[in-house]
C-alpha cells in the first residue's frame, strides 16, 4: 500500500509511521508536513535512509503539491492540525486555516483521485463532561467549548459531508489525550517532565483537578492502523485508553517518578505551582472505546504507570531534542 500521511513529522504522526513500517515493511509512506514548530524532522530521523519513505516539505493548503502527492498514493492519513489549545485561544486565525481549509484541500484530493480517507480527530469536539456523566461516544453531541476544538469539530464534519455527498471511503477517530515520546514539550506530561528535569516547576491551572482520560500514543496508532484495515467506511471510531487522572495526580505521580533526586533537594513539596485556569477550560474528558473493541478489537495494552515511567526516561535520554524545542535562542 502506498499512503500520504500529512503531519507525519509531528508527536502523533511520526509514532504512527514508525509504527506503520514496523507492521507493514513493505508499504510505501510520503510524509508531508510543512515543519511548523510542532513538525520536528527529528522525530524520524532513523527513517531517512529507507527507499519505501520520503519526506515533503509543504502545507496541506497548498492544492497543487497535495493533488500531486495524492496521485502516488492510495491513502491519506491525516494527522496534520494545530492542536494546543493556548494558542488558538491567544490566536484563532492558525487554527481555522490548518484544520478546516486544509482538511478540505486533503479531501478534495482524495475524492478528486478516489482515495481511501481516514482522518484523525480529538475528543475535544464533544464538549465537557460533569463529574459523573457517561463517558464519549461515538453518538455523542458535538459541544466544542475553544477556538481548535471548534475547529477540528468543523473538520470532523467536513469529512463527513464528503462521504456523504460524494462517497468518499472515509473514516474518522476521535481519541482523549496522548502521551509517549516525541510530544512537544509544551503539552502537560512532557512540560512536566522536562521542568522537573531542569529543577522548574510544574505549572498547574486552576486547581488542578480537571480530568483527562490517558492513552499512550502507541496504543493510540495500533487503534488506528485496525481503523484502517479493518474499520467501516463511513463510521466514526472512539479510541480511549480507560485511564481517567486529574491533574493534580498526573503532577504527583511524576514527582514521584523523580522522588530519589528530589529528595537530595528537597523540593518534593514546593514543585507545584498553581495559576490563573484556562479560559474556558473543560472539566472532564472521557471515552467509551467500546465500539472499537467490538468491531475491530481494539483495548489500549500499555497501563498508564508504566507508559509514564517509559516516557520519563526518554526525555531524560533525549534532552537534546526538546532542549531546542524549548530554549530555541540559547
Amino acid at each position: 500500500m502506498k499512503i500520504l500521511v500529512s503531519g507525519g513529522a509531528g508527536f502523533i504522526g511520526s509514532n504512527f509511521i514508525r509504527l506503520w513500517f514496523k507492521n507493514n515493511p513493505e508499504d510505501e509512506i510520503i510524509n508531508l508536513d510543512l515543519l511548523t514548530y510542532a513538525g520536528n524532522p527529528e522525530n524520524l530521523k532513523d527513517l531517512a535512509g529507507l527507499k519505501n519513505y520520503r519526506f515533503v516539505k509543504g502545507d496541506i493548503c497548498d492544492q497543487a503539491l497535495v493533488e500531486l502527492l495524492a496521485q502516488e498514493v492510495e491513502l491519506i492519513v491525516h494527522f496534520a492540525a494545530e492542536s494546543h489549545v493556548d494558542r488558538s485561544i491567544k490566536n484563532s486565525a492558525d487554527f481555522i486555516k490548518t484544520n478546516v481549509e486544509g482538511t478540505r484541500v486533503l479531501l478534495e484530493a482524495a475524492r478528486k483521485y478516489n482515495l481511501r480517507f481516514h482522518h484523525v480527530s480529538t475528543d475535544e469536539v464533544f464538549g465537557s463532561l460533569k463529574e459523573g456523566d457517561q463517558p464519549f461516544n461515538e453518538e455523542t453531541a458535538y459541544d466544542p467549548r475553544s477556538p481548535y476544538s471548534a475547529s477540528k469539530a468543523a473538520s470532523d464534519h467536513l469529512v463527513r459531508a464528503y462521504f456523504h455527498t460524494y462517497g468518499l471511503r472515509a473514516t474518522i477517530s476521535n481519541c482523549s489525550n496522548n502521551y509517549g515520546p516525541f510530544q512537544y514539550p509544551e503539552k502537560l506530561i512532557p512540560l512536566f517532565i522536562t521542568n522537573l528535569i531542569e529543577r522548574k516547576k510544574l505549572p498547574l491551572y486552576g486547581d488542578g483537578r480537571n480530568i483527562r482520560d490517558w492513552i499512550h500514543v502507541d496504543d493510540h496508532n495500533r487503534g488506528l492502523e485496525l481503523i484502517i484495515k479493518k474499520g467501516r467506511i463511513g463510521e466514526t471510531y472512539c479510541l480511549g485508553g480507560a485511564q481517567e487522572l486529574r491533574n493534580i495526580e498526573i503532577a504527583k505521580k511524576i514527582i514521584k517518578n523523580f522522588s530519589a533526586e528530589l529528595e537530595v533537594l528537597n523540593e518534593s513539596e514546593t514543585l507545584i505551582e498553581y495559576i490563573a485556569d484556562r479560559l474556558g477550560h473543560d472539566h472532564r474528558y472521557a471515552i467509551d472505546f467500546s465500539k472499537a473493541k467490538r468491531e475491530l478489537g481494539f483495548e489500549p495494552e500499555i497501563k498508564f504507570e508504566d507508559g509514564l515511567r517509559e516516557t520519563i526516561d526518554w526525555y531524560k535520554n533525549n534532552q537534546t531534542w526538546w532542549k531546542i524545542l524549548k530554549n530555541p535562542q540559547a
